[in-house]
């Protein structure tokens, strides 16, 4: 137990380097893998988490903005690194001189990154989205191979690649067909012209799991890298779920055991009442650390490796759970909100469901104010 902290958050560097070397065996030596990091590496905690992957084996950085760009840049320089969102206007001149590949889906951003190259006298590598069903950025798939032919008679701006974004690669499997045909046929056209890109695209974590035959020559491994397996309704192979293991635990401590009375009330709104004579423990973690208030009377924590129903509504920095009948409670002690303690576990996906939301906004939504406390192996 770390005894500096309230509330914190461990990270196993083992996990993460293991966690991308089944990655690697996967998808095979002669395809690259491109390292989603945003959002602070999920919540993971960005600069560290890319100084271990530049130490393991990963190939191109994913981010979603420029600042999280430098901020893998500061790091360590000489990886290729993606903005997956599409660039603002007034970001093109900053994407150029930083040398960060930048999303297009239409000619008129490419004009903008052309002319921003030839400004700076720079050469552009750019990424073409194809739009086959997510709908936020790209090109219609009958579209791509016309693009991709008149930005290659602008002045400093390649293709480096094409790809596109399953939509629901974890519960459909007709829908992500459909998308990993329209793929392919853009692939085949690319192909037919005489058209050259070096890298294609379309897996994300879900489709490294269940769309093989889009792997191409690139994958962006996102979820899957932190050790936990996308949500869904699609089934996974039992032994594939053995390889993960989860990097994150989320932590915090028991400041105060009573004893409470039956009909007494919990928290705001008085939304609990104690049935019967209680032991209650309050502890040191709220929804200004990230735990959400939709847990409130319905998520569990672990204490003594016993899971503790959480009582009343999670407030900012506290919430309240019950420990009757576990001998020995106390002050200081460590509660388990994510993770393992004895023989429990309870997992983000666990934690996801009692939210009613996915793990990736459950690992993201740990705050700031969170320390995290890297475990296994240096990150720097």
């Amino acid at each position: 137990m770390n005894n500096l902290y309230r509330c914190w958050a461990e990270i196993d560097l083992s996990a993460l380097r293991e966690n991308l070397a089944w990655i690697r065996a996967r998808v095979g030596p002669q395809v690259k893998i491109m390292t989603v990091v945003k959002a602070d590496a999920y919540g993971h905690g960005l600069k560290e988490i890319a100084a271990l992957l530049m130490q393991s084996g990963t190939d191109v950085f994913g981010v979603a903005n420029l600042s999280e760009a430098r901020n893998v840049r500061s790091v360590g320089r000489g990886w290729p690194i993606l903005m997956l969102g599409a660039c603002l206007p007034d970001e093109v001149d900053s994407a150029v001189r930083d040398e960060i590949m930048p999303t297009i889906s239409t000619l008129e951003e490419a004009q903008w990154f052309s002319a921003a190259a030839v400004k700076f006298r720079k050469k552009v590598h750019a990424h073409l989205k194809v739009d086959t069903g997510m709908g936020r950025l790209g090109v219609e798939p009958g579209g791509a191979l016309e693009l991709v032919l008149e930005i290659k008679r602008l002045p400093g701006l390649e293709i480096e690649g094409v790809y596109t974004h399953y939509a629901a690669v974890e519960d459909d499997a007709p829908f992500s067909k459909k998308q990993a045909q329209a793929i392919h046929k853009v692939a085949d056209e690319l192909q037919a012209a005489g058209v050259n890109v070096p890298f294609m695209h379309a897996n994300s974590s879900g489709g490294i799991i269940w769309e093989k035959e889009t792997l191409f020559n690139l994958v962006r491994p996102g979820l899957l890298v932190y050790g936990v397996v996308p949500s869904g309704s699609r089934v996974m192979e039992e032994a594939l779920s053995q390889h993960f293991r989860p990097a994150l635990s989320l932590k915090c401590r028991v400041s105060l055991v009573k004893d409470i009375p039956k009909g007494k009330t919990l928290s705001y709104g008085h939304t609990f009442c104690a049935p019967s004579p209680m032991r209650v423990a309050t502890l040191t973690a709220g929804y200004g650390d990230g735990y959400l208030r939709v847990g409130s009377n319905r998520s569990q924590v672990l204490i003594q490796g016993r899971r503790c129903r959480i009582l009343g509504r999670i407030t900012m920095d506290q919430m309240m759970v019950d420990v009757t009948g576990i001998d020995g409670v106390r002050m200081g002690d460590e509660a388990v909100l994510i993770g393992c303690q004895g023989e429990g576990k309870i997992s983000v996906n666990e934690v996801a469901e009692w939210f009613g939301t996915i793990p990736w906004e459950v690992l993201t939504n740990i705050t700031y104010r969170v320390p995290r406390l890297y475990n296994g192996i240096h990150a720097s």
